[in-house]
């Protein structure tokens, strides 16, 4: 017979996993499949460096992963903005807003591990490794057909609620037919971790270019989190690059602030595409994280947001009779529509403005960085940017823990 779940989440990567740890917390029946063998970590679960916002930071808090790190994140007390070629910049310091940090920098196969050891503890969750979606069937009983294959062969779950949690490329988003609307930023994102002269003060760096954003990221390591946008043109150039001219080209993109850079970790590219879900839910089924909405990493809130999106679901879910219910499902789009909308346009939309190499772009621009400074304006951008946007869920906020 086929296994009977409340909720069955396809994708054990960041937010697949984070929402398993939630909905166990509200003791439901949760089957997880996932791609990697036990012992092993997800691809997504590599060097680079991710940039958790505050209210992400008192969500994973609350869900007892933050203190399973096994290295002490950076604390984002600073930010610094500029870009090249235009007049003014702005600067942020948390102590203004009465806060002792906007967020703090992970190192994504820390996390990896630190989700792993939490799954690992949880009492009503079925983990399915390493397993695939094959397809959904039709819904019998109030239970959506859920096909999966692993090395016995074909197997039926059924659940109460599908999650696609499957990345950019998501396979329940084309099982449900659900179509993708890209927009394609012709810029590749490298990231590796390098080491300055001066150790990081708190301070994040970010520095907009024709061809991108480069960022330095304080990592709790003594080392920044860099990355660095090139046109897509020239990324195998610079991925042949000997570490001594990465580092040359880092330092001129980034400029001295934070010191003169030393040396330089491997280094990893990924091609910068925006793939938003044309709808979020379908029958017994919803889409979160990449598989929803793959946005530009500018101002570090894809995963911040997609976190939002499971913890969102969590609630929903924690208190219903019918975790599938299409009511639940259209509560969770309107809850998420206000903190979803802004934050695509606000990542879409700067990068496309920073980038824009247009002689007319410059004064405009500048008169924007000057903008952002003043006090109103720049406290909007701090509460956006530390991922208090909309309705946010209980966790994010501190509640619960």
């Amino acid at each position: 017979m086929s296994e009977r779940h409340d909720v069955v989440i396809v994708g054990g990567g960041l937010v697949g996993a984070s929402l398993a740890i939630a909905l166990d917390r509200a003791g439901r029946k949760v089957g997880l499949v996932e791609a990697t063998a036990a012992g092993a970590l997800p691809a997504v679960f590599d060097q680079r460096n991710l940039s958790f916002a505050a209210a992400t930071v008192n969500a994973l808090t609350a869900l007892g992963v933050m203190q399973l790190l096994g290295t002490a994140p950076g604390a984002i007390t600073r930010i610094h903005v500029s870009r090249a070629g235009d007049f003014g910049r702005v600067q942020m310091d948390a102590a203004q807003y009465q806060r002792p940090w906007f967020g703090q920098v992970v190192v994504a196969r820390d996390f990896g591990h630190a989700l792993e050891t939490r799954l690992s503890a949880l009492s009503g969750l079925s983990r399915y490794r390493p397993a695939r979606f094959v397809r959904l069937g039709g819904t019998i009983d109030g239970y959506r057909q859920v096909f999966i294959a692993d090395a016995d062969g074909e197997r039926c779950l059924l659940a109460r609620l599908v999650v696609g949690a499957d990345g950019t490329s998501s396979a329940v988003r084309q099982a449900l037919g659900i179509g993708v609307d890209e927009h394609d930023f012709q810029q590749s994102l490298f990231v590796a971790r390098v080491r300055s002269a001066r150790a990081p003060d708190g301070t994040a760096y970010e520095r907009f270019t024709d061809t991108g954003p480069t960022a330095l990221l304080p990592r709790g390591d003594r080392h920044y989190g860099a990355v660095h946008g090139v046109a897509r043109d020239q990324a195998d150039t610079v991925l042949a690059l000997d570490d001594a001219a990465w580092l040359q080209r880092l330092q001129a993109a980034i400029g001295w602030r934070a010191g003169r850079l030393l040396d330089s970790g491997p280094r990893s590219a990924y091609p910068l595409v925006q793939v938003l879900a044309r709808a979020l839910v379908g029958e017994r089924a919803v889409l979160l994280g990449n598989a929803a909405q793959t946005i530009h990493p500018l101002g570090a809130q894809g995963f911040n947001l997609g976190l939002r999106d499971a913890l969102t679901l969590a609630e929903l879910v924690a208190g219903a009779d019918d975790p599938g219910s299409d009511t639940l499902l259209h509560a969770h789009v309107a809850r998420r529509e206000e903190d979803r909308r802004q934050t695509i346009a606000f990542s879409g939309g700067l990068a496309r403005l920073t980038s824009n190499p247009a002689p007319l772009m410059r004064p405009l621009r500048s008169l924007g960085l000057l903008a952002a400074q003043a006090t109103p304006l720049q406290s909007m951008l701090v509460g956006g940017a530390m991922g208090f946007r909309g309705e946010v869920p209980d966790l994010c906020r501190g509640a619960g823990a």
